[in-house]
Formats: C-alpha cells, sequence, structure tokens
C-alpha cells in the first residue's frame, strides 16, 4: 500500500511496508542526540567562554549567549523556506548541515591560537582590568557563532519535519506513533544534552576551548553521515513551491477584487494551478471573509488574480495560529533568561561535590535527567492512561501542555529569585560582595530552578513542536516546525532586549544597572528574577484567553478507533 503525496529517493511512490514509520526515524534520533551533545553544552557553557575566556562583561556576555540562541532558532526559518520550496528537506540537511562543523571548526581555530584571544588574564580577579575581545577577533567569533547558527538553524528545521512525514496521520497506528515520535525526538535533544553537559563542558573547562568545538565539529559530522545512511527508508514530501509567493498570490487575487460581493463566491479548486495528487483540500471556513474574495472567478485566470480555496485557508491557519505564536514568545521569555543567568550564580558559588569539581554548566544534567524519565513515563504510561479517559490522541491538546509549561515558568523565576536572595545574604555575612566567586554555599540550591526549566522543557516545548506542526498545513510543514523555534528564537532576542531596558531604567547615579558591571555579587539579579515573575504570570494569562478562543483544524479527539491490533509497538 503507498501513502499518496510523498516519494522515496528516487521520486517513485513510497510504501507504507519499506518506507517511513519508526524505522527510518532512528537515523534521525542518531542525528539530533549528536548535534545537541554539542549544541545544548555549548548554549550552557558559551557565557563560561565568553565571560572567562573573551572577557565580556555580566550583561555583555549573556546578550551575546541569548542572541546566539536567537539566531540558531530564527534561522531555521531559512531551512524551512528551502525545504518547502524548492529541495527536499533531506537534501536541504545535506546540503546547509556541514556549515555547522565548519562554524564549530572556526571557533576552534580562535580559541587554539592566543593571537586571535585577548591577552590572558583572570577576569574573576581582575575583572575592571581585563581587556575584553575587539576588532578582527571579535568579528571573527561572531562569524565562527553565526555560521554554526545557520548550518543549525537549518537542520533543526528540517529534522522535526522530516521525523513527522514518516507518518501517516489518517493511519490511526502511525498517528500514535506520530505523538510518540515528538516526544521521543525531544527525549533524543535531552539525552544528547545530557552527554553533552557530561562530556563536552569537561573537555572545554579541562583541556580547553579549542579541543571541545573541534570534537563538537566531530559530533555533527559523524551525525549527518549517520542520517545519510537512512535515505533508502525516508519518506520524502515534494517540495511545492514557494509559501511565500502562495501567501502573496492570496493578498493580491483579494485586494484586487475588494469591491466584488461574495455572494458571487464558489468553490474553484478545479481551477488551482499546479495542484499535486495527495496535497490536503480544505472546505471554507469562516472569518478572514475578505481573504475569500481571491477565489472569486471573474475571469481573469492568474495565479495573482484567481486563487483556490485550499491555497486561501492556508493562510488562514497561519493568521489563526498567530495569536498563539505571539503570546507563547513572551510566555517563553523565563527560559533562556534562567539559562544564562543560572550559569552566572553557579560560578560565583561553592561548586564541590567532596573532591570533584562541579561546573555550574554540567547543573542542567539535573533538568535534563529529569526531562528524560518524565517523558518516558509521561510517553508509556501517562498518555495512554489519559487517552482513555479524554479521547485525545496525546492525552491533552498541545495548547493545555503548552499552557502547564507557561505555569511552571513563573513558578520557577520566583523561586530563582529567593535562591539568589539567599545568596547575596550569604556574600554579604561573609564580606565577599565585591569578591566574584568563592561565596560559601552549595551550587546545588539551584537544582530547584533547574528541576522547573525541565519541567516546561516537557511540557511547553514538546507541546509547541507537535502544535505548530499539526497545525500547518501539508506544503508548510517546515515552516510550521520553524516557527516554532522562531518562537524561542524571538523570546532570546527579547531576553536581551529586556535586559537593556531594565539596566538603562534602573541605573542610579553611579551608572551602574541591575545587571550591569562584572560582578554579580554588586547586581540586583534578584530583583530581576522577581520582574520576570510578574512578566511570566501576566503573559500566561494573556495565553490562556487566546488558548481559549483557539479552534483546532481538526477535532483533536480520535475520530476512529483502531480495533485491529497491530504487530508494531506505538512507541519509537
Amino acid at each position: 500500500m503507498t501513502v499518496q503525496g510523498l516519494v522515496d529517493w528516487r521520486g517513485r511512490p513510497v510504501s507504507r511496508k519499506w518506507h517511513g514509520g519508526v524505522r527510518a526515524t532512528l537515523f534521525l534520533h542518531v542525528l539530533v542526540v549528536l548535534v545537541n551533545t554539542a549544541n545544548i553544552a555549548n548554549l550552557m557553557n558559551i557565557v563560561g567562554y565568553l565571560h572567562g575566556t573573551m572577557h565580556m562583561g555580566i550583561a555583555s556576555a549573556s546578550t551575546t549567549a541569548t542572541n546566539f540562541i536567537g539566531a540558531m532558532c530564527m534561522l531555521s526559518l531559512v531551512g524551512a523556506f528551502i525545504s518547502d520550496s524548492y529541495i527536499k528537506r533531506f537534501h536541504t540537511m545535506l546540503i546547509f548541515g556541514p556549515f555547522e562543523v565548519l562554524g564549530y571548526g572556526l571557533l576552534a581555530f580562535q580559541a587554539h591560537n592566543q593571537s586571535l584571544r585577548p591577552p590572558q588574564c583572570d577576569i574573576n580577579k581582575e575583572n575592571n582590568s581585563c581587556v575584553p575581545v575587539h576588532g578582527f577577533n571579535f568579528i571573527l567569533l561572531n562569524i565562527g557563532l553565526y555560521t554554526v547558527t545557520f548550518g543549525e538553524g537549518c537542520l533543526r528545521a528540517c529534522v522535526a519535519s522530516l521525523g513527522g512525514d514518516q507518518f501517516d496521520n489518517d493511519d490511526p497506528v502511525e498517528q500514535r506513533q506520530k505523538i510518540s515520535y515528538f516526544n521521543w525526538f525531544t527525549f533524543s535533544i535531552s539525552f544528547g544534552g545530557f552527554l553533552g553537559l557530561i562530556f563536552i563542558v569537561w573537555v572545554e573547562n579541562n583541556k580547553g576551548w579549542d579541543i571541545g568545538f573541534a570534537v563538537c565539529a566531530l559530533l555533527v559530522l559523524i551525525g549527518l553521515i549517520v542520517a545519510a545512511c537512512g535515505f533508502p527508508f525516508y519518506r520524502n514530501q515534494i517540495p511545492a513551491g514557494s509559501p511565500l509567493t502562495r501567501i502573496l498570490q492570496v493578498f493580491v487575487a483579494a485586494y484586487k477584487k475588494k469591491n466584488l460581493p461574495l455572494t458571487d463566491y464558489k468553490e474553484t479548486e478545479e481551477v488551482a494551478k499546479g495542484s499535486t495528487a495527495g496535497l490536503e483540500v480544505f472546505a471554507r471556513t469562516r472569518g478572514f471573509q475578505f481573504l475569500d474574495k481571491a477565489t472569486i472567478d471573474n475571469g481573469d485566470k492568474g495565479n495573482w488574480s484567481l486563487c483556490s480555496t485550499s491555497q486561501v485557508e492556508e493562510i488562514k491557519i497561519i493568521l489563526r495560529m498567530l495569536p498563539i505564536f505571539l503570546s507563547s514568545t513572551i510566555g517563553y521569555l523565563p527560559f533562556p533568561l534562567l539559562m544564562s543567568f543560572t550559569v552566572q550564580q553557579g560560578g560565583t558559588m561553592n561548586t564541590q561535590l567532596g573532591k570533584i569539581h562541579i561546573s555550574p554548566a554540567s547543573l542542567f544534567i539535573i533538568p535534563i535527567t529529569f526531562q528524560m524519565v518524565t517523558l518516558v513515563i509521561y510517553d508509556q504510561a501517562v498518555v495512554p492512561l489519559l487517552r482513555k479517559l479524554t479521547g485525545h490522541p496525546g492525552g491533552i491538546t498541545h495548547l493545555q501542555r503548552i499552557g502547564i509549561g507557561f505555569i511552571f515558568a513563573t513558578f520557577s523565576t520566583a523561586v530563582a529569585a529567593l535562591v539568589e536572595t539567599k545568596r547575596k545574604k550569604v556574600a554579604i555575612e561573609h564580606g565577599l560582595i565585591d569578591s566574584s566567586t568563592g561565596v560559601p554555599m552549595s551550587v546545588f540550591w539551584l537544582g530547584l530552578q533547574f528541576f522547573f526549566l525541565g519541567i516546561i522543557d516537557v511540557t511547553s516545548f514538546v507541546g509547541l513542536l507537535e502544535f505548530f506542526y499539526s497545525e500547518a498545513s501539508m506544503r508548510m510543514k517546515s515552516l510550521g516546525t520553524s516557527i516554532f523555534f522562531c518562537i524561542l528564537g524571538l523570546s532570546a532576542w527579547l531576553a536581551s532586549f529586556l535586559i537593556n531596558v531594565v539596566n538603562k531604567a534602573t541605573r542610579n547615579g553611579e551608572g551602574m544597572g541591575w545587571l550591569d558591571g562584572s560582578n554579580l555579587n554588586e547586581s540586583h539579579l534578584d530583583r530581576f528574577y522577581w520582574l520576570l515573575s510578574i512578566v511570566g504570570l501576566l503573559s500566561f494569562l494573556n495565553y490562556a484567553y487566546w488558548a481559549y478562543k483557539y479552534e483546532y483544524r481538526y477535532d483533536p479527539r480520535i475520530v476512529a478507533e483502531d480495533k485491529e491490533k497491530s504487530p508494531q509497538s506505538d512507541a519509537i
């Protein structure tokens, strides 16, 4: 039996028996694990490199790190546009993935050559005299960082979508397998992060940043090779042309007919140009009626004068998701800030566990371990139970799952504020307010806020990813996935903007804002965390309003019971 609308690597119709399914996604899971072994370790540890080796200040290092995260997410739009428009997702991965290898290679080259870095200086002891990176070296640093983000952005837009393409949503068994795939896709990200925070962070902190970046380049290269080996098994979506062009065509055609009454409307699927067998065909829906005028046949047959109903409905899907996108961007704001500042908090505290030195970045093993365990329990036990109770394939709806994460985001910042208040109190009591390290308080006090970060990933991360992939039309699946990553990217950029705004608004006569300078003990990070708690609560209420009003494309409940026992397991 073939699957409509998908082809194998030779362009032939795919067979359900030989292509797709769990087997095909195993190659992608390996790629995700290896890539995130490199990426998550550096996302967590890059602040240490920028602050300790490149001698950037606290705010500057945090801003650069969050911009790095933001660009990595936003550049997924490039990969999504290319793979939805011109070449298959698998080919997009192979062409642009090597840029990530090149980026890590450039970072390793700079870290290895002293002439390409600032003069050696202990910024924790001489924070006012260390020369920060500047000039050509600063340019080279950014070229390396943003080459990594370009390659990774193109990869992440395609991997999740290519994995989702391996399952047929019209088949009850494969529908459940697809839901399970996104849980295990997130598990693969977490497992890669777990390995990276143990291995890569140790290498970078003990053997040198040059060796650490070189190992990252090697891991990404191996991951791409493994993914390439799975090419005979993939189901590939045929590119359907530029989604941006189709969007513009609808707006232009609707504007041309703005004065025509909708009473002249009639279904015009038969006049759509370039339709492809197996693609979704949508019926007309309510709302955004000005766009429906693009389907009125007034004699003009050009692509910019007459659009199909399905083409118009694709645009309506995007417009309906827009409030969820915007409210989720604000709701996710605490996440990148907590990741960045928690590492800097840990750097000032007692990081000893017996005779073992624990890197602050490695503390993210706590939420990642919790996340991996929770995902397995959730996928194998909680989802089947909730499925019987609610009738939803995923146990609860995507939007409900996202909202749970945003509630815990508010909790996490409140807990972080309490811990930071205690850390500063200990620093004052021991006369360490002018010191950047040595606060006699265990770094494991940060474990609780890490715990909440893990909950956010289990709920909001998976929920957002699956929501935007599922709601996007078949011809815009990569774009739907990249919209999710854009939420992470915009949240990171918004975090950088918030840091700058808060610093400017809170500077006193000495010119010091809450987050200015290179000494965290002299800052007011606790106040900043309380501000984030308020922002988080308000953003959750805003999200809940739009989530309540949202109408899914399809009823998310199971519409048909699969009474036949499949030989395949529902788990991936």
